[in-house]
Order: structure tokens, then sequence, then C-alpha cells
């Protein structure tokens, strides 16, 4: 009868012993704190978009006032600026939203007026292309907005979640400045 009391006995102790060390791991580490909800949606237009390229961010501004910032992905060799066609470079420099695609192969698209004068010129006289067709845009079609890319993807575009493209659609009009910084 003596070996079943130590078995209880040892029991007890082992449960108070996991009890105990339970208590002090969750004091130790507590629980994070739950993630916030979801941001309202940006209401209104926005006039300047910028791109830090270095940080992988877009941030949203009206009348100077940072609104909502997202992450992004670039050019597949994102470093520097664009030089020519299929650098993989996403260009630097200031531009404006000069037109919009609902059907483009990527989720909506904002079109930047790339390249500029001094691209072409630049390009001319080097005896290459400067590669064109630079947008803001989501992801492929063909991922039917169940995944996205993170890493740097694009030929020289500047990719968002397709969540984030539409607001920031329904927010960008027409001749909207967007500065690209290395």
């Amino acid at each position: 009868m003596t070996w079943l009391r130590r078995i209880v006995r040892l029991a007890i102790l082992t449960a108070a012993l996991a009890l105990g060390m339970l208590a002090l791991y969750q004091h130790r580490f507590p629980t994070p704190p739950a993630p916030p909800g979801p941001l309202p949606p940006l209401t209104g237009t926005i006039d300047h978009i910028l791109v830090e390229k270095s940080a992988r961010r877009l941030t949203v501004f009206r009348d100077g006032e940072a609104l909502r910032s997202y992450g992004i992905a670039l050019g597949f060799a994102p470093e520097g600026d664009k030089i020519r066609q299929g650098d993989g470079k996403t260009p630097e420099g200031r531009f404006r939203i000069n037109r919009r695609n609902a059907e483009s192969a990527f989720h909506l698209s904002l079109g930047l007026d790339y390249p500029q004068q001094d691209d072409l010129i630049r390009a001319a006289a080097g005896g290459y292309s400067p590669g064109g067709d630079i947008f803001i845009h989501g992801q492929p079609n063909a991922f039917f907005g169940k995944a996205t890319l993170r890493h740097d993807w694009t030929e020289g575009c500047i990719a968002l979640a397709d969540a984030e493209i539409v607001e920031l659609w329904r927010i960008a009009p027409m001749g909207t400045a967007v500065e690209i910084r290395p």
C-alpha cells in the first residue's frame, strides 16, 4: 500500500511542478496581443505617392499628410535606376500617373509617365530602348486573388497585394505625383 501512496504523491508533486513551470513560462513570455483589425478604407483622393525602394514601401499622401503605407515588390534587379528595357530595374525619379488599365494581365494597373525625355535622349544616344510600360499594379490575374508574391519579381513595375491596389485605384486620380526613391 505504501508504494501506491508514493505513486500518488509523486503524481501530485509532478502536477504541481508542471503547473508552476507553466505559470513561470507564461509570466516570462506573455501572450502577444491580438493583431489589429483591418484599417478603415481610405476615402477621397490623394495627391502624392512616395515609393521607397530600399524599404519596399509605398506611402500615399494628401496635402502633405501620410495616410497609409503598403509593402511592395519591385523589379527583379531593383538596385539603381532603370536604364534600358529588360534590366529588371524600377525607375527612380518623379513621375505622374498618366493612364489606368482595368484589363491588364495584373490586377488593375496605374501607368507612370516613364520613359521621360531625358531617358529617351540617353537611350537614343546609346542605341537601346529605355523600356516602358512601368505600372503600379496588383498580382498576376492567374492567381485569382489567392496569393501575393512578396519577393521582387516584376520587370520594373511596383506590385501591391490585390486588396491594396483596389484601394489605391480608388483614391489615385490621373495626374497623381509619384516619387520613386532609391
